[in-house]
């Protein structure tokens, strides 16, 4: 695992879909200073995230702990460890241009769904859009919700999204600082590891070594969400040597045969 990532991360080549990119199955979409590498060996995870040189991605070499991965929802449904079809196999190429990806998972025989991710350059908003699909493959009908997560590094950095601050679930797991309306919350150490919970507005954002990640979502109400999930979730260990910061789109009744698709839109600024 080690020496695999190892190689996917020495390729940088802009997304033309050249040949070393084909045989390595990596490929990147860039937007001004802004670059987004994509691996589809490996769960079409995205493995990194640069603004210029600076990275906003977690690179841990463990299993689970980098890149930014894409589950469906509720976690109940498969609990753990994630679905492999979705999570680590490989994904078949749909489209690919430059500055476009477009990917599709093998179908979970356990679930009766498959994922579908296609990349692009927003070049007038300076966004990459990444709308994600899910496909009931099966017979019945199924309720399903898109789940996004991105593990980001320890760099004593801040989270926010809008929310009132007495609406986060758990209550007191994190400390949380309002500023006109939104809640943040600076990265810190605790004896356990920890989830909160938030029905957010449809944005999060990260800020850490003078760089911020912003995504903007669809904003739910809070019937809109699978069971026991939220809008808005962000995830601490124990050690604040893995953060997760993950948003979900509403939970959807698919007939047989039929998808939800889920843009998310990734902006990556420096600050000034």
């Amino acid at each position: 695992m080690k020496q695999v990532l190892l190689t996917i991360l020495c390729v940088c080549a802009v997304f033309t879909a050249t040949a070393q990119e084909s045989k390595d199955n990596v490929f990147t979409l860039k937007n001004g200073d802004v670059t987004m590498t994509v691996n589809i060996t490996k769960g079409g995870k995205i493995l990194s995230l640069k603004y210029q040189d600076k990275e906003v991605i977690s690179q841990s070499r463990f299993p689970e702990s980098f890149g930014s991965t894409f589950w469906t929802s509720p976690q109940k449904e498969w609990n753990w460890p994630p679905v492999a079809e979705f999570d680590k196999q490989a994904y078949t190429i749909n489209t690919e241009e430059d500055n476009h990806l477009s990917i599709t998972s093998p179908v979970s025989q356990r679930l009766g769904l498959s994922v579908a991710k296609d990349f692009q350059v927003d070049k007038k908003d300076g966004a990459i859009v990444i709308t994600y699909s899910i496909k009931n493959e099966g017979k019945e009908p199924r309720r399903v919700a898109p789940w996004e997560i991105t593990r980001v590094p320890n760099d004593n950095g801040l989270i926010g999204f809008e929310a009132p601050i007495d609406s986060i679930w758990p209550a007191g797991l994190m400390t949380f600082e309002s500023k006109n309306g939104d809640a943040w919350y600076k990265t810190d150490e605790a004896p356990q590891n920890r989830k909160v919970n938030a029905n957010g507005t449809g944005w999060l954002k990260y800020t850490a070594g003078g760089l911020t990640l912003t995504k903007k979502f669809q904003d739910l109400n809070v019937n809109e969400t699978a069971p026991g999930e939220a809008e808005i979730q962000i995830y601490v260990n124990r050690g604040k040597t893995y953060i997760e910061l993950e948003s979900q789109g509403a939970y959807t009744l698919l007939q047989p045969g039929e998808q939800l698709q889920w843009p998310v839109r990734w902006y990556l600024t420096q600050e000034k």
